[in-house]
């Protein structure tokens, strides 16, 4: 007996011991990283270390083989400045690079050169973590409260997944999505739009840990952040937990453990550590946050840790060695399984595998475009928000996993799936009581129609995480709202995920809510942000041509701007085949003999105002050309010799029309062509009276081409 005991005693002393020489690599590591760029943040992952080695070690389902794999548990470094942590376990977990940008798919993610250049160009060891640059960051963090958002949308994904293509005897999709998130990421409003919505569809496979330090970059955080966090994430819903003490891991473990047993509620574990555990004159400060310890502050730490203090980079053989046999042999052993039972649902179920299989390559399916609509010629026209909601449910009912929503504005925005089978995504107790207030419409799990509430930023980055689960997203709004979500559209952008947004009463003609609801600026600053595909079409047919463009999207999101008003259908028999709009501009109507000697062009809207003012002025024998520019972007991307003959040199009278901000207009009209457009803010009156009061009608359109026929006749 006493031999036993003793020998368990032993074996206890020893997984400590080996516990606490891998928290302590993670550690040393983080601090080498920090010294030798001379930039980062050594606090969070000095102190967060036991978090993170717990979670991966004992619990994380991830095939560091392959960092997609479907299934795969998701960890997501909300705490993006921590991410020196998130590369240590990168490298010392062997996780393969999968080819991700270039690489060698053989090659690991995170090599120690890398780590040795930790923030340096090339190095895939970033400032912040990029999703698309390593392996094994799902989605890019930085901006705080993003990761914790777009963790939502991850759950979601999973849940949605697992409803969708599940089958008896074949759970293909159980996966968790863990998220480290601190102090910052709780204040950020953001992380409570998600934490409020992931609460109402009890999201019972998210878990988000708080690592309460209590620091900031000012300081303490009792100078700004004093409230019940705990409290206040239990009236979201979600099931709150303590650990004292982060270096504790058997209390993390346990609270793990009763995660993994909670299916109907998100789990907030709030883990109380101490930033930068182990820098003794730098612990509870704000240096040991956002700079580097210093020479002599690391040596103490070291020392502390058990290292030598002179050496750099140091990884014990036996670290790397334990982690494959726990957390690497875990997750392969996982993955075969896996695709043992991949391989019997797909002979079983072989159109749903290749659902899943043109999902995972982001191939669309065959026959998508198959009912896109074609719209008759109408004077009385029909608004382009009205044409989009008709050409996406065409396309959402050929795609299985096309789905999204809006913020609380389905029925404005036009983004509501109103086929039989389209339903709506609640949690399931909500179904049947959600059914009576719709009109019998489905509620499950599996809806495609989404309800995110007036939460446009957690919206938007919640949609992210759909993307990054290889589903395809669209978010609406109102396009003055989307000043309320830009954060996480630029890391669409930044990510090149291709979320769709269809951004709806694009202009002051939306009228009476005035200028708070009437964008300006907003179609300028889009065409600003890199990687991002803008479209604004100028009636129900460029609608259609713009969604096959966007469709066709896989390395950038895509911006679709529609009116509220009602725009003419044109006759394209009459006037250029709208399929046009793939070039991003091009010739609509024309001069005799394709020679003008005025141009007038514009986007959206403002096209049937130069229509109007075509059709005027070819009456009277003036050459005209009128120039439909949906999108600068495609416009920019043809070549010169395609952009000279839509918009040759040689004719200089030119005058651009769109009821927005003028900046960027410049380009294209010349040093002397007349810019109509916004200079200041809307007014409250109904849209009619508003573009009158403001000069959007085919008069002033008609004024200004007749001042630059007489400014180009008066100076050669």
């Amino acid at each position: 007996m006493n031999t036993h005991h003793d020998q368990k005693n032993t074996e206890l002393a020893e997984n400590a011991r080996i516990d606490q020489l891998c928290i302590n690599t993670l550690r040393t590591l983080a601090i080498d990283q920090v010294e030798q760029a001379k930039s980062g943040h050594p606090g969070t992952p000095m102190g967060a270390a036991p978090i993170a080695y717990c979670l991966w070690q004992r619990f994380m389902c991830f095939d560091p083989n392959d960092a997609e794999w479907p299934n795969r548990d998701r960890f997501v470094l909300s705490a993006g400045h921590a991410s020196a942590l998130l590369y240590g376990l990168i490298y010392l977990c062997s996780t393969k690079a999968k080819g991700i940008h270039g690489q060698n798919p053989a090659e690991f993610a995170v090599t120690m050169t890398d780590l040795k250049s930790f923030r340096q160009e090339n190095s895939r060891c970033t400032g912040h973590p990029e999703y698309g640059w390593t392996a094994g960051v799902e989605t890019t963090t930085g901006p705080l409260g993003q990761g914790a958002a777009s963790s939502v949308g991850m759950a979601i994904a999973g849940r949605w997944l697992a409803a969708t293509y599940n089958r008896p005897g074949f759970g293909l999709f159980d996966y968790s999505t863990y998220v480290l998130c601190g102090d910052g990421d709780m204040m950020e409003g953001i992380s409570s739009e998600a934490a409020s919505l992931a609460g109402h569809l009890r999201l019972g496979k998210l878990c988000w840990i708080y690592d309460a330090n209590q620091i900031s970059i000012e300081g303490s955080i009792n100078i700004t952040f004093t409230e019940d966090v705990g409290a206040r994430f239990q009236a979201y819903g979600w099931r709150v937990v303590h650990v004292d003490d982060a270096n504790n891991i058997s209390a993390l473990d346990a609270q793990l453990q009763a995660f993994v047993a909670t299916h109907d509620q998100p789990t907030l574990i709030i883990v109380h550590s101490h930033i930068g555990y182990g820098a003794p004159h730098k612990q509870d400060t704000k240096e040991a946050h956002g700079e580097p310890l210093g020479s002599a502050e690391a040596r103490l730490a070291k020392e502390f840790y058990g290292f030598d203090p002179d050496a750099h980079f140091q990884v014990p053989e036996s670290v790397p060695d334990h982690f494959h046999t726990n957390f690497g042999r875990r997750g392969t052993l996982a993955h075969e399984t896996w695709n043992e039972k991949l391989a019997a649902y797909t002979a079983q179920y072989p159109d749903l595998a290749a659902q899943l299989d043109s999902m995972q390559q982001g191939q669309l399916p065959e026959g998508w475009d198959s009912a896109l609509p074609v719209f008759p010629v109408n004077a009385k026209g029909l608004a382009t928000r009205e044409a989009s909601g008709k050409v996406l449910n065409a396309i959402a009912a050929k795609m299985p996993w096309l789905l999204g929503g809006s913020a609380d504005l389905a029925p404005s925005t036009k983004t509501h799936l109103d086929f039989e089978f389209a339903g709506q995504f609640e949690p399931p107790a909500a179904a049947s009581a959600e059914a009576s207030n719709s009109g019998g419409e489905r509620c499950s799990e599996a809806g495609r129609n989404f309800h995110f509430g007036v939460r446009e930023h957690a919206m938007c980055a919640i949609a992210n995480g759909l993307c990054v689960s290889k589903l395809r997203p669209f978010a609406a709004s109102f396009f003055v709202f989307s000043d309320y979500c830009r954060g996480a559209i630029r890391l669409s952008a930044m990510m090149g995920l291709p979320v769709i947004y269809v951004w709806t009463h694009d202009s002051i003609s939306m009228g009476e809510d005035g200028p708070t609801h009437q964008p300006i600026e907003q179609l300028a600053s889009f065409r600003a942000m890199p990687n991002m595909m803008l479209l604004r079409p100028a009636d129900a047919n460029e609608v259609t041509e713009a969604w096959r463009i966007i469709m066709l999207l896989t390395d950038r999101p895509a911006s679709l701007v529609l009116s509220r008003q009602a725009l003419p259908t044109l006759d394209r028999e009459k006037y250029a085949h709208a399929s046009g709009l793939a070039h991003g501009a091009y010739v609509l109507a024309d001069a005799p003999e394709g020679k003008p000697e005025l141009i007038l062009m514009a986007s959206g809207s403002e096209v049937a105002l130069c229509i109007a003012a075509y059709e005027t002025l070819t009456h009277e024998g003036i050459a005209v050309r009128v120039v439909s520019m949906p999108s600068w972007d495609l416009f920019e991307n043809q070549s010169e010799a395609y952009r000279q003959s839509v918009l040759p040199d040689a004719v200089t009278a030119r005058v651009s029309v769109e009821a927005a901000a003028a900046l960027g207009w410049d380009r294209y009209v010349g040093r002397t062509g007349s810019v109509l457009a916004m200079r200041t803010f809307g007014i409250s009156a109904p849209g009619k009276v508003t573009e009158a009061h403001f000069g959007f009608d085919a008069a002033h359109v008609i004024t200004a081409a007749r001042e630059q026929l007489s400014r180009q006749a008066t100076h050669g």
